[in-house]
């Protein structure tokens, strides 16, 4: 071979080389373009409200002769059909999805008898309800396949929409998302004394908002690729209801929005950008009612409002691009970007005329942060809390019975979170340094924070004590909380020392 040929083989085999690379950087980069491309989801303007809304049935009870309260709720798998002539495999309480609406008044003593016909262990949890640990439903009161639990406790709140689903540690996101939720709705002479909407069903609605994907016939709870926030669906529904609409008779008609999507974070409003009224938030009725034309919640977060409608019209909630400050990648990949037709209401030709709101709702049931006798702070990543990850054993914090504290909580990372305390409701004192917007101004338990967000918030907690049974502080973006963004504290007495959780196999 000579030494003139030898280079040239060199040189083609390098032009081969770069050729190869450059086709492949081609197509790895069109590849990448095309799934930032097709990350986005609209249904806006294209869905065809053709179903009508269900409404959860009401629990009912019975009442013994001590005045206790007593539901039945019998966790178990089932079949629906979301479209015609696809049977889809789904879990629910006391149905085939979802649960009923549990209904109590404060001062009420409430047991519910949880039976699990489940083929595998999970929890019911009573998501923002103030009750003894033991009856939390979280992580350490798993109920075994054919078990029962009757938890009891005394109903000691205003009233407010809470929620129940279930809390398993690690497993909670694909619990939640086979269709394990539902409503528990609190009373009180407030609420009661209100000329608020509250005809359950006709002018008084449930909003539960989930989002959804179909794989053939069965729900798809796999995460799409760059989803570090969890699952996201390509369409919502409502109560179980896909395309849903709901006749409506009423000039004023209350919603009462939950979102029970597993990580999406929604921005509710109307279509036609008209204003609406917040009437309460997580914990409970606000000081006086904020008009609003846009109203954000992520995953737990709860919010009731009021809107009016004009005879004949059809009135669409929609949930608009998320406006957080994400960046680029994130905007796209954890949901920011999507956009959804939610419901329609349809309004009757002729309404009943429905009571103005009154200025004044209820007063401040949460602290304002003046008496707080300490101050805590927690650093948010999907590696966990305070640079650690949940651990079933450890206790992380406690706190005294009877004190209030304020608690800073900090999203270091380049993803959303938000931030869910068990037992207690708390006030927002600021966001960002800045006082707390009007749509965090009533009593909360979840809250969301964007990418370098701090919130700060002031807590009361009153008990009981219990040393060895801990409550949780968690993201409630669900596989972050799978993945233990999680920790635990519990209540003691003055001068008492926190104990030991009971151990748990399988955590």
């Amino acid at each position: 071979m000579s030494s003139v040929s030898r280079p040239r083989r060199w040189r083609r085999l390098l032009i081969g080389v770069v050729a190869f690379a450059t086709v492949l950087l081609l197509a790895v980069g069109g590849g990448v373009t095309w799934i930032y491309v097709s990350a986005a989801v609209s249904t806006v303007g294209s869905t065809k409200f053709s179903n009508e809304l269900a409404i959860p049935p009401l629990a009912h009870s019975e009442l013994r002769p001590d005045g206790t309260r007593v539901f039945d709720l019998d966790m178990r798998s089932g079949h629906k059909e979301f479209r015609a002539g696809q049977v889809t495999q789904t879990w629910g309480f006391n149905g085939d999805y979802l649960g009923p609406t549990l209904r109590a008044r404060r001062g009420e003593r409430v047991e519910v008898r949880v039976r699990n016909s489940l083929q595998e262990a999970s929890t019911v949890h009573w998501h923002g309800m103030h009750l003894p640990a033991a009856m939390d439903g979280g992580p350490h009161q798993m109920v075994a396949a054919s078990d029962t639990w009757e938890p009891q406790w005394t109903i000691d709140q205003p009233a407010a929409t809470l929620w129940y689903h279930p809390h398993p540690h690690g497993a909670t996101e694909q619990h939640v998302r086979r269709g394990l939720t539902g409503l528990f709705l609190l009373d009180d002479e407030i609420s009661e004394s209100l000329p608020l909407p509250r005809n359950y069903g006709v002018d008084d609605l449930p909003v539960i908002v989930q989002d959804v994907k179909f794989r053939g016939a069965e729900l798809d709870s796999g995460h799409a690729i760059f989803r570090d926030v969890g699952f996201l669906g390509d369409q919502t529904m409502v109560n179980g209801t896909l395309t849903p609409y709901r006749d409506v008779g009423d000039e004023l008609v209350r919603l009462r929005l939950l979102n029970a999507s597993t990580a999406r974070v929604y921005t509710f409003g109307f279509a036609d950008d008209r204003s609406f009224s917040l009437v309460a938030t997580d914990g409970g009725l606000v000081e006086h009612p904020a008009a609003l034309d846009r109203l954000q919640l992520s995953p737990g977060e709860r919010a009731e409002i009021v809107v009016r409608v004009r005879s004949g019209e059809r009135a669409v909630l929609r949930s608009t691009k998320l406006d957080a400050g994400l960046d680029f990648w994130n905007g796209r990949f954890a949901g920011g970007d999507d956009a959804f037709d939610v419901l329609e209401l349809r309004a009757a030709a002729t309404l009943r005329p429905s009571p103005e709101l009154p200025a004044m709702l209820a007063p401040p049931s949460t602290p304002d942060g003046s008496d707080s006798v300490a101050e805590r702070r927690f650093e948010l990543n999907l590696s966990g809390i305070n640079g650690q990850p949940m651990a079933m054993d450890r206790i992380d914090l406690a706190v005294t019975r009877g004190t209030a504290e304020t608690w800073i909580v900090h999203n270091n990372d380049g993803m959303p979170h938000n931030f869910h305390i068990h037992d207690v409701q708390y006030r927002v004192l600021a966001m960002n340094g800045a006082p707390s917007p009007p749509a965090l101004t009533g009593p909360k338990d979840t809250v969301f924070l964007p990418p370098d967000a701090t919130v700060e918030l002031a807590m009361r907690f009153t008990g009981p004590a219990d040393p060895n049974t801990p409550y949780m502080y968690h993201c409630h973006l669900l596989w972050h909380e799978d993945q233990g963004m999680m920790g635990q504290f519990v209540v003691l007495e003055p001068g008492q020392s926190a104990g030991k959780p009971p151990s748990h196999h399988g955590h």
